[in-house]
């Protein structure tokens, strides 16, 4: 078992409230139950010795091994090829069909000898709360039972299991050619009873349950496009880190994997963005997932409804980010024992980016409220009056510094993405107000809209650069530009906008994958570099097609596609040599995926129509 396998070498199972990430050696080393943003039960990524982990793994000389999910679905399969025998592990989740939320969440692992004979190794070892709450275990024939305060797990299987030290448990069984074995790990709450042991065929007729679950939904999606694996799996990506009971997508499954190996760029995006889940809507429209992309404009609208008589700290209608039920509250603190993924440290949990004052955000919600057009959802009352609200209030402080949307900690300033958002919540919020008939100030509204295009025009653009910049005053370029053509704000071959894509092309491209920013040049607060951000290759994608370089759009997403996982996954960022980098899998990145690709071929449908 590697200490730290590469982020990449994992795929991801869930339940639709929580997820699983197990690596290509059949190791869960990263769980937290009974939700995404709860602490970690398995957090080996984090730390080998602290974490915790479960594997089920065939030990012996020579395995090659092979990871796939099954078709259309989030049933992960490893394959254990040795010269003795072929063995293979099935893992998933039970889906979720309730939308309540649950304590109880289970890991379902079956093992098989396809071919000769195979020997499988367990080792169970959870660490409740990052590994500072103690727990009691207890063996019984072939059921374990963890207990720590406040929560409980257990682990049920058909091998043979004997206490490993004070808090673990481990075991092995030898399958010959046909054999099939299981283990379950459930958690639950911490007076619950262990689950009954599965009936023979019970866990069979779970996983073709799980199975049909999920090509059932995948058979709803819209798309007919060039790529269909790669954006089937990209949406039920998206849906896996989408908590059921509120709609409220998360940034990624994880928290701390880094940036830069060994550096201090290690944050927790187990939260819900505003900008993420804005766009994510959009993404699910162009699947035609309407019931999701309708669950979130409901979550966002009850955030803008509640802090209409309420605001946030400083005064402000929406905070930048939330907990999967709308709860704001997300204090960052370090897991101090923790020595991070391969020594990139601090670790850290909960994220203090949370009080940043983002402009943007405003333009993000009143884009996804705008999609709601599509949905047929019409504002209510309230609803309208808080969004209302929201435009006055921005109304008077769009025209000031803030975080920016890369979350700097460097201090705030003048961002041009930040006016080009605002820019967008006036505009949308005057289309919603004439569709629907609601009153609004529109003559503020529209002399705001109109003020901050010329603002930025005159201010955000660099004579050096040819190019609208990040920051007023300044010369740095900025990937999250390439939205523009997207937004609206300037058409995508106006000449303007064409200099800006050649300048970012110039300045921040390399090999087709794209830099959010340069550090070197605009200063964030933190130490070290980055890898390219894929969310960012996806947007230039995006952009390039739209400006008619389809050619060179096709391309850069061809090129893009090759740094996918093996199961079709993505991090946050790619390494310079290739590597997948920070968060995982990053929902940011699997949604401009899909944007990419329906942008790329409706253009490249104009050019050779298909028959």
């Amino acid at each position: 078992m590697k200490r730290y396998p590469l982020i990449a070498d994992h795929g991801l199972v869930g339940d639709l409230q929580t997820v699983a990430l197990i690596s290509d050696e059949g190791v869960v080393d990263w769980f937290a139950a009974p939700r995404f943003d709860s602490p970690g039960i398995f957090a080996a990524l984090l730390d080998h010795d602290r974490g915790g982990y479960f594997r089920l793994s065939v030990d012996a000389p020579d395995v090659t091994v092979k990871q796939l999910y099954y078709p259309d679905t989030a049933v992960l399969v490893t394959r254990f090829m040795s010269p003795d025998g072929v063995g293979e592990l099935m893992d998933w989740m039970p889906p979720d069909r309730t939308g309540r939320p649950t304590d109880r969440h289970a890991i379902l692992r079956v093992m098989r000898c396809t071919r000769g004979t195979v020997t499988f190794t367990l080792e169970c070892r959870p660490r409740f709360g990052f590994g500072s709450n103690p727990h009691e275990t207890s063996v019984d024939g072939r059921t374990a039972a963890f207990r720590a305060p406040g929560i409980a797990a257990f682990l049920q299987t058909n091998v043979p299991l004997a206490q490993d030290g004070l808090y673990d448990v481990h075991g092995s069984l030898t399958l010959h050619e046909g054999g099939v074995a299981g283990a379950a790990f459930t958690v639950a709450g911490p007076e619950e009873p262990a689950p009954p042991l599965p009936q023979p065929g019970e866990v069979e007729a779970a996983l073709w349950e799980a199975v049909d679950f999920w090509q059932r939904w995948v058979r709803t999606a819209h798309y007919r496009g060039r790529w269909p694996d790669m954006v089937h799996r990209s949406a039920i990506t998206l849906k896996l880190l989408t908590y059921l009971p509120t709609g409220a997508p998360i940034a990624a499954a994880t928290l701390g994997l880094p940036e830069l190996v060994g550096g201090e760029r290690n944050w927790d995006y187990r939260y819900t963005w505003i900008r993420d889940g804005a766009l994510a809507v959009r993404a699910l429209l162009d699947l035609g997932f309407v019931d999701e992309a309708a669950a979130f404009t409901g979550w966002l609208t009850d955030r803008v409804t509640e802090r209409a008589g309420a605001p946030s700290a400083g005064g402000r209608p929406l905070q930048i980010m939330y907990r999967v039920d709308g709860d704001p509250w997300l204090p960052e603190e370090i897991l101090e024992d923790f020595e991070g993924y391969r020594g990139s440290a601090p670790v850290r949990v909960g994220n203090g980016a949370a009080d940043q004052l983002q402009l943007d955000i405003y333009g993000e919600a009143l884009y996804a409220l705008a999609q709601g057009r599509g949905l047929d959802i019409r504002p209510t009352y309230r609803g309208w009056q808080a969004v209302s609200a929201l435009l006055d209030w921005l109304a008077k402080s769009w025209d000031g510094p803030d975080e920016g949307i890369w979350e700097t900690r460097g201090g705030q300033r003048d961002f041009t993405f930040s006016r080009v958002m605002s820019w967008v919540a006036f505009d949308r919020g005057l289309s919603l107000a004439d569709e629907f008939g609601r009153p609004a100030a529109r003559e503020a509204w529209r002399a705001a809209r109109d003020e901050i295009f010329t603002q930025i025009m005159h201010r955000g653009w660099s004579e050096r650069r040819q190019a609208l910049v990040q920051y007023y005053g300044g010369d740095v370029l900025d990937a999250a530009l390439l939205l523009i053509p997207r937004a609206g704000l300037l058409h995508p071959t106006d000449p303007l906008w064409l200099s800006t894509l050649d300048a970012i092309e110039r300045g921040l491209v390399q090999d087709s994958l794209v830099h959010r920013y340069d550090p070197g040049a605009s200063p964030d607060g933190l130490l070290g570099s980055e890898g390219t951000f894929s969310l960012c290759t996806f947007l230039y994608v995006d952009a390039l097609a739209r400006a008619g370089r389809v050619r060179q759009a096709r391309f850069t997403f061809e090129k893009m596609l090759t740094y996918a996982n093996h199961v079709g996954l993505f991090a946050e960022e790619i390494g310079p040599t290739g590597e997948q980098l920070g968060n995982f899998p990053q929902a940011f990145t699997h949604l401009s995926l899909i944007m990419a690709a329906t942008t790329l071929d409706e253009a490249l449908d104009v050019l050779a129509p298909r028959g």
